[in-house]
């Protein structure tokens, strides 16, 4: 389906849970309420929208959180959006501390690909920025997950005055079956409080240290990131770069939230509740309501202007 600017939109994110068992400072530090989770949709209401998204024409499905994994119930949820007709593509974005647990029932379910957030490799800045001491679970996490023929990406966001530890996670792409990509920092919720590393800038770096690069033109996943090979490397690295490098006119997504509300942008407030349409089983209504936050989304989003920015609330209510 296209919306108002032509643009197609075929990739919804879906958050199953606000809850998270990490407390990142730029996203869900100590003290954030939990909603009650019966106002959470269920594992079938879930299903029951993705089923009206796919009649729109959407494809590809991200499951995020929150942290997805701590709903125990999230790799048969995987499997319950494999089966709808129509979707293409299930894939999973997690902080890693339980995909020791949980990889070979990925697997076995059949997603598609892990994203994993991993900001440093240092174990005393990972329980500075994180809140807890788990680095070794997330490498573990992503080494059994390496176990299996799954692409697997490394999201690294830096942060000014700590940015030097971008070679030290590039290097992870070096020997390994994983791509690392670098995201500037969004002015969502408690982002607001850090400034955005410019890809621009690590790209820079990368090219003083590596030399000339060639860019990739054949896509890595559904979003916009941006990747480049380095000689001697089997991963590659990506950039995404919401901020200095504005991507709206490919923008493909629209989000669900845990709650059943339907968000076109993140950086404006406006989201569309599906919720008690889905509960009540008018399943035109919430092919309606889909319809409706695809229409609805904006040309652009104004992180470069945060003063019209209309977006309060955590990304942790929106979903990762």
């Amino acid at each position: 389906m296209q919306d108002t600017y032509g643009r197609k939109v075929d990739y919804m994110r879906v958050s199953i849970t606000d809850r998270c068992n990490l407390r990142c400072r730029y996203c869900m530090p100590e003290g954030i309420s939990r909603v009650p989770m019966e106002e959470i949709l269920t594992l079938e209401e879930i299903a029951a929208v993705c089923t009206q998204a796919a009649g729109l024409g959407i494809r590809k499905l991200k499951v995020t959180g929150g942290e997805p994994l701590v709903r125990p119930d999230c790799p048969k949820l995987i499997g319950m959006l494999k089966e709808i007709p129509g979707i293409e593509q299930v894939t999973l974005t997690s902080n890693g501390i339980l995909l020791p647990e949980f990889a070979e029932e990925l697997y076995q379910v059949g997603v598609d690909g892990v994203n994993v957030s991993l900001d440093t490799l240092d174990a005393g800045e990972y329980q500075e920025i994180t809140g807890y001491d788990g680095l070794d679970k997330v490498l573990s996490g992503i080494a059994r997950m390496e176990l299996y023929p799954i692409p697997l990406k490394i999201n690294v966001v830096l942060r000014p005055g700590r940015q030097e530890c971008w070679q030290e996670l590039l290097e992870l792409a070096r020997d390994r079956r994983l791509d690392v990509r670098f995201i500037e920092m969004m002015p969502i919720g408690y982002g607001k409080n850090f400034e955005a590393v410019s890809n621009d800038w690590v790209l820079a770096r990368i090219r003083e240290q590596y030399g000339e690069i060639d860019r990739e033109w054949e896509p890595h996943g559904n979003g916009p990131a941006v990747y480049y090979k380095i000689p001697g490397f089997q991963g590659s690295v990506g950039f995404i770069s919401a901020i200095h490098g504005k991507f709206c006119s490919q923008c493909n997504r629209i989000r669900l939230t845990a709650l059943g509300q339907l968000k076109p942008c993140l950086c404006y407030g406006e989201s569309i509740s599906l919720r008690e349409a889905v509960r009540a089983g008018r399943m035109e209504e919430v092919r309606a309501l889909l319809k409706q936050a695809i229409d609805n989304k904006p040309e652009a989003h104004c992180f470069d202007n945060q003063n019209i920015m209309t977006e309060t609330r955590e990304m942790v209510r929106i979903g990762g």
